[in-house]
């Protein structure tokens, strides 16, 4: 049977990774809506190869040029936040919601609001507004499949079981490109070499929070949302080899772990054709020839992103949407040329530390403690030299 579906930014990584294992099954998928920020060409060519029925760009001043490109098809062109928003309401069997950054919150919450299955990759849907976004989906009986390799492996594992059994849920991480750095190494280390990822073929700011272990703090923070299991039974070790995605130890001391190839078309299939399987266009996984699979802990003395953002699920309050935006901040100064490496996690404990915000209750509430924590980052970043 045919599925409806609505990707919300369909230029990006995960966007394109969804629409190359659509068009791998293109009769079981009427693809609805595509959006992006603006790209409004290779919008418009997603949308013709496609079908979609719906293209928008998020940015009005590009809808000019959508229509352009997309002039004779037959599809309709929107742009600007609330057509976003529209276009997430719409009616589908599945939106997968790819949005980057605040700007993926609202058009995540009115899928939501309608009631919908989503598959989520934005990471700022639980992180900044994480008690907002979980009380919408029990409220309008929404369904969230998470996307993240590492959430995903988590509901793979947790299939058919009770999350009252569950003793232990453990996050692996990489260790991005730096894990073997020492201090004066991580001091003096660029832009080129953070992006460099060794396992992974991400963004630049994703690449960095890789570098930083901050994108493992961020996953930690979804994962309490999504896995109410309490802090204490959540933890973080370093895996190298990144096949396996995740593990979860049940209190009879059995522990399931998902394994897979390093790319994300696994975990969108996962969300693709759930509570089914799919096929995917990637290798088996040939264990002899990887050899060998090693773990360790995090040494948050040189990586510290991971205990800030234990802290902030602890702090409570807008602390984690705090944490996230000083992060977006430091990491574009970082990529700019602003400030050095090491200081990215030094400007947000230091706006964790001045900036204390209210609980959010609304999503109108998340963005203003974002804008708020943002100011206050800008304003620390003016004390930070480079270094």
């Amino acid at each position: 049977m045919t599925r409806s579906l609505t990707i919300l930014g369909a230029t990006g990584s995960v966007g394109a990774s969804t629409l190359d294992l659509i068009s791998r099954n293109r009769d079981d998928w009427q693809v609805e809506v595509l959006t992006a920020n603006c790209s409004a060409h290779e919008l418009a060519k997603l949308a013709r190869e496609f079908g979609a029925k719906l293209a928008v760009v998020g940015d009005e001043s590009c809808l000019a040029e959508l229509r352009e490109a997309l002039s004779g098809s037959g599809i309709e062109a929107a742009g600007g936040a609330q057509a976003l928003c529209d276009a997430a309401a719409r009616p589908v069997d599945l939106t997968v919601a790819a949005i980057v950054g605040c700007a993926g919150l609202a058009p995540v919450m009115a899928a939501i609001e309608r009631g919908g299955t989503v598959a989520l990759a934005n990471k700022e849907a639980l992180v900044s507004a994480g008690d907002v976004m979980t009380a919408a989906v029990a409220n309008h009986g929404a369904t969230l499949l998470p996307v993240d390799s590492e959430h995903n492996a988590i509901f793979q594992c947790l299939a058919g079981s009770d999350i009252a059994d569950v003793a232990r849920i453990t996050l692996t991480a990489s260790g991005g490109p730096f894990r073997e750095w020492s201090q004066a190494q991580l001091d003096a280390a660029t832009p080129e070499q953070a992006v460099a990822h060794p396992n992974w073929d991400m963004g630049a700011k994703i690449s960095v929070d890789s570098a930083t272990m901050m994108n493992k703090g961020l996953e930690f923070i979804e994962a309490h949302h999504l896995f109410p299991v309490g802090l204490d039974r959540l933890g973080v070790v370093v895996h190298p080899q990144s096949v396996i995605h995740s593990m979860v130890e049940y209190k009879d001391r059995s522990t399931l772990a998902q394994l897979g190839p390093s790319d994300m078309r696994v975990p969108i299939a996962s969300c693709l054709a759930h509570p089914a399987r799919m096929v995917t266009p990637m290798q088996p996984l040939d264990l002899p020839m990887i050899g060998e699979l090693t773990f360790f802990k995090p040494d948050e003395a040189r990586f510290p992103a991971t205990r800030l953002a234990r802290e902030a699920i602890q702090a409570g309050g807008g602390a984690p949407a705090t944490l996230n935006a000083a992060n977006e901040v430091a990491v574009a100064a970082f990529l700019a040329g602003q400030i050095g490496f090491t200081r990215i996690a030094v400007v947000v404990e230091d706006v964790l530390n001045r900036y204390s915000a209210a609980t959010p209750l609304s999503l109108d509430d998340v963005l203003s403690v974002d804008g708020e924590a943002r100011q206050y980052a800008s304003a620390v970043l003016e004390s930070h030299a480079l270094v």
